[in-house]
This record gives C-alpha cells, structure tokens and sequence, in this order.
C-alpha cells in the first residue's frame, strides 16, 4: 500500500548564486559540496558551542538546492543564514512549494532531477519525500499524524523531541540518521561534534521506551528505581521517545508516570548503541 500525506509542518528556503555550496559547506553538518539535483541529504544547524539549533533536509537542484525545514522556523533560519551571508554570492528566498511524503510504499515514484521526489536520506523505510510532485496513481491519502506514529514505530525522532538549542545533535542520533559529516571540515559547532564522535563516550541518546496507556506528557522522569534515567519526549499509545542515559536506562527495569516501562533499541542503531553501552 501507497500513502501519501502533505507535510504542512515543513516549509523551504530556496539557495542559489554562485556562492551556494561553499556558503552552506562552511554552516551546516551535512556536505553539500558533492550534492547532486534530485538528491537529499540530512543535516542540521548548530549552535558555535555545538549545540543543535534546528534540523533541515538539503535538496538538490540544477541552479542551487532547497532547505526542507521546520515551516515554524523557517524566519529565524533564514535571518541566521542571512547573518552569515556577508559577502557571499549566494540569494535566499522563502519558497512556497508543497511538501509532501510516500510512506510505506510497495512501489516507487519516478525519482530525479525535475521529478519532484527524492529518497529520505535518514533511513530506507521514511520513504520519499515530493516537493510540488503529484502522488503515484492509487495512492491514498494519509496525515502527517499517520506518518509521525510510523517514525515512532521505527525509533526515528524528529523536531519535537530535540527542541532547538538543548541537545548536541549526536546525543539526537544525527550521526546514525546520516545527519553529520564527520569528513568534511570545518562548520558551525564542528569542533564540540568531532570531540565527541572521537572519544566515543556517548552518555544519552533519544530512544523508544514502551509501556501501557497514553503517553506521559513531556518533561516526565523516566526512573530505574528512585534513580533518574531520563525524561520523556514525544509520544502516542504504548510508545513514546525518550531521552536516556544508556548505562541506566538500557536492559533495566524502568518506571515512568509510576507504570513500567522498558527502553527498546531499534535495529538501525542497535550496534552504536551497544557500542555505547
């Protein structure tokens, strides 16, 4: 089966001039510089000290590239780019094309340059993401609410998890969603991400915890005994996403809102996790 959902929660910003890629390649995690039309690539803009300000998705095209970003934050996004603009040959524009997603698809769009839809770069299964493109034939329609439950199932967080400007982007799983370059150079943050991909000492990540009943709200302490493991995030029936402390939180018997709950390791990121542990 085929869904289709519109994203009204994503809004683009539109790069071009001569200046694009080394503009970008300096800001963000991601590399650009070897960016192809009809190709995304996860990435994220941080904070100098390191620290994630806000995720975006950059798409490929023939005279630039779109960033796929939060429609909530698409002004302050712009004002930082535009901060760092200086004497860049680069113009940015807001873009009002539509945002849309294929998920849980058993056949592929046409994909490429000028198709209007590209691969999820974050894992196979998010599916594809269209920019202005028309759903396949027999299609059927879905809500983001639909296509955020899926991101839950398959332990893949988002925005309303990490916030902006209170999580390093490892401690939010960039590096295991392709979200960091750890090749490229130089960027924003660059200094605080590569100490800690190179001492390896990763204490907290977000991960699924399960339990029965309505999610906790937001902010709720996940327990292991009368001991902090970490707090809760986003979540739905059953399954929410957590930010834990793996030497507490994994293989232990956890409580939170007083009902047991377990912390689950999705399969995509079980090794780096385990490595951590």
């Amino acid at each position: 089966m085929t869904l289709h959902a519109p994203l009204n929660s994503r809004a683009l910003i539109a790069l071009a001039g001569p200046d694009w890629r080394s503009f970008l390649q300096g800001l963000i995690t991601q590399d650009v510089e070897t960016l192809r039309p009809g190709e995304a690539r996860f990435g994220a803009l941080l904070t100098p000290q390191g620290r994630l300000l806000w995720d975006l998705i950059v798409v490929g095209r023939e005279d630039g590239c779109w960033l796929d970003v939060e429609a909530e934050h698409r002004d302050a996004i712009l004002q930082r780019l535009t901060m760092y603009r200086l004497r860049a040959k680069v113009e940015l524009a807001k873009d009002e094309t539509p945002v849309s997603v294929l998920f849980a698809t058993d056949a592929d769009p046409v994909a490429g340059p000028g198709a209007g839809w590209v691969k999820d770069p974050r894992h196979p299964e998010l599916g594809w993401r269209g920019y202005g493109a028309e759903p396949p034939v027999g299609a059927q329609a879905a809500t983001e609410a639909e296509r955020e439950r899926r991101k839950l199932e398959l332990g893949i967080p988002g925005p309303r998890d990490w916030g902006s400007d209170r999580l390093y982007p490892i401690e939010a799983d960039f590096d295991l969603m392709h979200g960091i370059d750890f090749k490229k150079g130089c960027f924003v943050g660059q200094e605080t991400t590569s100490r800690m991909k190179r001492r390896g000492q990763i204490k907290t990540r977000i991960l699924p915890i399960v339990f029965e009943g309505p999610a906790p709200a937001f902010g709720t302490e996940v327990l292991t005994g009368e001991r902090r493991a970490g707090e809760v995030l986003s979540g739905a029936e059953g399954r929410a996403f957590a930010l834990l402390r793996l030497d507490r939180a994994l293989g232990a018997e956890l409580t939170v809102d007083g009902r047991p709950a377990r912390a689950e390791v999705p399969e995509w990121m079980a090794e780096a996790v385990g490595e951590a542990a």
